[in-house]
């Protein structure tokens, strides 16, 4: 008896909810087979959906030609002097040391006129506050490479040789132009 008292509740509940249109009777007389009206009332919110038809896919006509999507490119003369291929992985400017006695010699490819500085940092680690870095300043030259020489080096020391391009400017997206370099470990012979 109990469980009638609480199934009957719940067998009523999808009545109430879905009113006399459940039972087929119109809402607003109470009579079968009548249907409310399929007009909106004034100040009801209705969603109006109108059938259409696909629109078909674009079909591309053989033989016309088509303008292009980009202008043509024209390159600048490559100067014979820089027919070095250097590999730039952004940010950082390709270097190539070349050891001499108690001093290294650095060379890079030359980025945007930009001037630079250079410094060998010890690599025996240091307890501590590690000490300032002699930055050395090189300035962009004219032509393809740039080259400067670090001196008063410890022969069979290790270095790794950082280059600074501070000024090397921007692409138009905001992004820097490669604007570092750093080597290896070195020895100065």
């Amino acid at each position: 008896m109990r469980l009638m008292k609480l199934l009957l509740p719940l067998l009523a509940l999808p009545v109430a909810l879905g009113g006399c249109s459940m039972l087929g009777l119109d809402s607003a007389t109470g009579t079968p087979g009548s249907s409310a009206s399929a007009t909106p009332e004034s100040g009801d919110n209705w969603l109006v959906v109108a059938n259409g038809s696909a629109t078909p896919s674009p079909v591309p006509s053989p033989g016309k030609s088509r303008p292009p999507v980009l202008p043509p490119v024209k390159f600048l003369p490559v100067d014979p002097g820089c027919a070095k291929d250097w590999t730039v992985a952004k940010p950082l400017i390709p270097l190539e040391v070349v050891p001499g006695a108690g001093k290294l010699t650095v060379t890079w490819p030359r980025q945007y006129n930009s001037d630079y500085r250079i410094t060998a940092v010890k690599q025996p680690l240091i307890f501590g506050k590690q000490p300032d870095y002699p930055w050395q300043a090189v300035a962009a030259g004219s032509g393809c490479t740039v080259t400067a020489t670090i001196s008063g080096l410890k022969k069979g020391t290790p270095y790794i040789v950082w280059l600074d391009a501070p000024n090397t400017g921007h692409e138009l997206d905001g992004t820097r132009h490669p604007y570092s370099g750093r080597s290896g470990v070195v020895y100065p012979l």
